[in-house]
Order: structure tokens, then C-alpha cells, then sequence
């Protein structure tokens, strides 16, 4: 049996975070609500537990707290941020608000280097994010970290293996995080490194088989990274009982219905049935600009179509989502847990409840990186594997306003010349998403000696390892330069370029 982790959800954006660094590290993991009973707990007979942090305060009304039982279930555990400070104040510790809240980069001094700081330097940038602090610790309680502002930045009780971080190891602005991460599964824990995607995959293919039987399962294929590898892992395990259905919104970028179809039909030999759906989506998005508004019309007139396809498909009784992690912690509260909800998916928001099919979800658990490893072991094409991601709403969610046929068609050609340009110049792999953005504003310029009043494009490029955080490309002003003068002088209504250098958190990834 593999080794496993508990990581308790308090409502941290970076949960899901702390799950991948664990898998990274070949240890599998796995997310329960922080008021996950002790028998649902002690089913993965855990070889460790972490506590998440979480946006409320410890002694607010209603903040979620820690279990009865779970400091004595004798495995070692971790609280970082607010699972820190909720495990203190369980302990007899006390925690109060800041008069200085401390958020983002601080040099943090190591003052004890065995066990969890074990081979790192005597001084580290960590990541910050808490206005709330402990005032003191339970006696048994030694420091074994300090930043200027934070007398506790870790503290821990080595005899009963309990270890809190007031930072957070997990995100990789904390220098030396995963080995952090590290000392704490394989030096505390006592952890082996088995966590294999290839175990996953066959792990998979037998539950799809299992499940599923005689039956035939439907998927609605996008041509994305998720979507195709999840196609591939079910055909694997079903054959031609897999139809997938191709759903042409009118929202897609230029050439990608053509583009998917060849690439279905010709190299995976799938059972493919193509939708042109434009108008009708088109129709329903007139007027709308709430991003939440064209989020939910997309999805329910998505849900109509599929399910109007999917009903032609005799036994059709599954329906396949390419859905991820980051997708469920943007979308809902995690299990039923107390994560604030940031905005609705395509793919998660209500899917299941609208249509008369059962849900398989293979990918669930996993980040986009992690299928992309699936997809390579899988022997996808790297046209699919390195596919950025794209949303499912499409084009909708960046057109900054009202959605009409003449803005779609200036936003696809000024999309393609970024995407050529990209390409041409090696980014693509390297970034973890670039495209444009087109303004609801429109501004002077000059174009052959005559006065424009034109749209402007605003350049969104991010790197990132798993979407959940990411920082602005620093593109070479050279390309920067190629980009803004090709887009200006090959796509009619638009005269000015700008560049989106926001990062995540604070600004999400898409506009809206």
C-alpha cells in the first residue's frame, strides 16, 4: 500500500498546492475538509497530516477549527499559516491580529536546522500571508524560525512530531520550500517515494472498466491537453464504446475546429461527431456583459446541445470531464470545505445535475502538469501535450464587455498573430498561457496620415507550473515591439497594443 498524506482543507487557495508538492515528491496526497471525521481520516491510515491555511481568523466567530482527536491520531503533523495557528490555540497557544500584517516576501532566519529546516541555509526568503499572528506557544513548543515581523515563524514539539509555519513552503516564491516539504515526508514522516502516474494510469483504466461495463460513455473534446488525454485514457479502456462530440460555439480561436477534427480523425481514430453550434450561443450572448452571466449561459446552452447530441448515441449512460483541481478550487467550496469561491468553471459549474448521465472524472485530482506527464506517457503528440491551456467559455471571457461577430473575428485574427509570433520565436513551451485580450474602449490613433478611433488588444502572457499561481512573462521588448506592429498593421480595428503585467494572486489568469 502507498504511502499517503492528509492534507485538511481550512479554505487556502494554496490547498491544492500543497497536494501537488507532495505528488511531486512521489508521495500521493489527498484533500478532506478540515471537519473530515476521524474514521474518514484514518481510512488512508495516513502516514502524516498537514493543515491548510485559510482566510479566517482563529478566534472569529464560526472560523472553522481543528477536529478533537486529530493531535492525537500519532502521526506526525504539519500546520502552515492558519493550520499553524489553529493548532496552537487547540494546544493552549494564543494568537491575536498583528498590529502589523505581513504579506508576500520576508527574510526569515533559521534558528533550528534539524528536522524540518534540515540542510537549508541560515536564512531564507519566505512567503507571507497572514495579518493575525501567535503570541505565544504551548510549552513544549520550541522556535525554530523568525522573520523581523514574526517572533514564530515555525515552531515545533520534535516528540510528538508537530510542526506549524506561519509562511508558506508550498508556493515557489518561499526559497527552499519543497525542500521543506521534503524534510517533513521523508525525514519526519518517514515516507517512501511510490507515487507513480503510471500506477495511475492503470489504476484508472480498470475503475473506467469497472464502472462502465457494456455501456457507452460520451465526451465532449475541445482539442485541449485535458480533454484529448482523458479521450485517450478511455478509448484505452473502452475502445469504440468512447463517442466524443466536438461542440463548435462560435467563441473558438481561428482554424481550432478544423485543426481538432484532423487531428481526432486522423491520428486517434476516435469516434468523433462535430456540432456547429455558433449562432445559437451567439444568440443567447447578445447584451450580456457580466463575466459570471456569459460564464452560465455558455455552460447551460453547452449542456443543451451535448445533451441533444449525447441523446442520439443508443446506451449512452457516462459522460467523461477533462475536469482538474484548480478547476473544482476556482469553482466551489473543495468538499464541501470553507474555500472562497473565485468564479465559475465550464467545465464543473453543473454539469452533472442538468444531464442524465453518470460522471466520470478522471483527471479530478490531478494539475495540468501532471496530465500533460499522463498525456507523454500516453504517446499524445506534443502538439496536444504542450496545447496551452484554453478556456471553456472561450473567446467570451476575453472580449472585456459585449460579445458580437465583428469583435470575435478582430480578436481571432489578433490572437493568430500573437500565437505565429509566439512560435516563431520559441516562447510557446515556456509560457504557461499567452493571448489577447480585446477592450471595451476604443481610442485615437493614426494609421497613413488619416485619424483612426479603434479598439485596443491588451498582450496577456504568464509562466507558471500549475495555473494556480503565475507571474507576467518578461518578454524581450524586440518581440514585444514585433507583436504590437504586426497585430496594429495585419488586423483591421485595432490601433493600439498594450501588456497586462499583473500577476496571480492578485489578478486571475483570464479577464474575466
Amino acid at each position: 500500500m502507498k504511502d499517503t498524506i492528509v492534507i485538511l482543507d481550512f479554505g487556502s487557495q494554496y490547498t491544492q498546492l500543497i497536494a501537488r508538492r507532495i505528488r511531486e515528491l512521489k508521495v500521493f496526497s489527498v484533500i478532506l475538509p478540515c471537519n473530515a471525521s476521524l474514521s474518514r481520516i484514518k481510512k488512508f491510515n495516513p502516514k502524516g497530516v498537514v493543515l491548510s491555511g485559510g482566510p479566517h481568523s482563529v478566534y472569529q466567530k464560526n472560523a472553522p477549527s481543528l477536529k478533537k482527536g486529530v493531535l492525537g491520531l500519532g502521526v506526525p503533523i504539519l500546520g502552515i499559516c492558519y493550520g499553524m495557528q489553529t493548532m496552537m490555540k487547540a494546544l493552549g497557544g494564543r494568537v491575536k491580529e498583528a498590529p502589523r500584517r505581513e504579506y508576500g516576501r520576508a527574510l526569515m532566519y533559521i534558528d533550528n536546522h534539524k528536522s524540518l529546516f534540515f540542510s537549508l541555509p541560515a536564512k531564507i526568503v519566505s512567503w507571507m500571508s497572514h495579518g493575525d499572528k501567535v503570541e505565544s506557544i504551548p510549552p513544549e513548543f520550541s522556535i525554530l524560525a523568525h522573520t523581523a515581523n514574526t517572533a514564530f515563524a515555525a515552531v515545533g514539539d520534535p516528540k510528538r512530531k508537530l510542526y506549524g509555519v506561519q509562511f508558506h513552503p508550498e508556493v515557489i516564491h518561499t526559497d527552499k520550500g519543497l525542500q521543506i516539504v521534503s524534510n517533513f515526508l521523508f525525514r519526519i514522516c518517514e515516507c517512501f517515494a511510490t507515487w507513480q502516474l503510471s500506477d495511475f494510469i492503470d489504476s484508472k483504466i480498470k475503475d473506467i472498466k469497472k464502472k462502465v461495463k457494456k455501456d457507452n460513455v460520451v465526451l465532449g473534446l475541445s482539442g485541449g491537453v485535458d480533454s484529448s488525454t482523458a479521450a485517450v485514457l478511455v478509448h484505452k479502456a473502452l475502445g469504440r464504446k468512447l463517442k466524443c462530440i466536438f461542440v463548435d460555439n462560435g467563441l473558438l480561436r481561428k482554424n481550432e475546429r478544423r485543426n481538432v477534427t484532423r487531428v481526432f480523425k486522423n491520428h486517434f481514430k476516435i469516434d468523433l461527431r462535430v456540432v456547429n453550434a455558433g449562432k445559437s450561443f451567439l444568440k443567447k450572448l447578445k447584451g450580456v456583459v457580466s463575466p459570471e452571466k456569459k460564464r452560465k449561459i455558455i455552460g447551460h446552452e453547452f449542456i443543451r446541445i451535448f445533451d441533444k447530441e449525447a441523446r442520439k448515441i443508443k446506451n449512452a449512460k457516462y459522460l467523461v470531464q477533462g475536469t482538474l483541481y484548480p478547476d473544482v478550487i476556482e469553482s466551489v467550496s473543495f468538499f464541501g470545505g470553507p474555500t472562497s469561491r473565485i468564479k465559475s468553471h465550464h467545465n464543473v459549474a453543473g454539469l452533472p445535475r442538468k444531464m442524465d448521465l453518470k460522471l466520470i472524472e478522471p483527471f479530478r485530482e490531478l494539475f495540468k502538469d501532471e496530465v500533460r506527464e499522463i498525456a507523454k506517457i500516453m504517446g499524445l503528440p506534443d502538439s496536444i501535450v504542450w496545447r496551452q491551456p484554453f478556456p471553456g467559455p472561450g473567446l467570451a471571457v476575453r472580449i472585456v464587455g459585449e460579445i458580437t461577430p465583428a469583435k470575435l473575428k478582430i480578436l481571432r485574427e489578433a490572437d493568430a498573430v500573437l500565437d505565429r509570433i509566439i512560435r516563431e520565436k520559441k516562447l510557446y513551451k515556456k509560457l504557461w498561457q499567452s493571448f489577447c485580450v480585446l477592450l471595451p474602449l476604443r481610442s485615437v490613433g493614426v494609421m497613413g496620415d488619416k485619424r483612426t478611433y479603434e479598439y485596443a488588444v491588451a498582450i496577456r502572457a504568464v509562466e507558471s507550473v500549475d495555473g494556480m499561481t503565475a507571474d507576467w512573462a518578461k518578454i524581450p521588448y524586440g518581440i514585444l515591439e514585433d507583436i504590437s506592429n504586426r497585430i496594429i498593421n495585419e488586423v483591421r480595428g485595432i490601433n493600439r497594443v498594450v501588456l497586462d503585467i499583473s500577476s496571480k494572486p492578485p489578478a486571475t489568469i483570464e479577464w474575466e
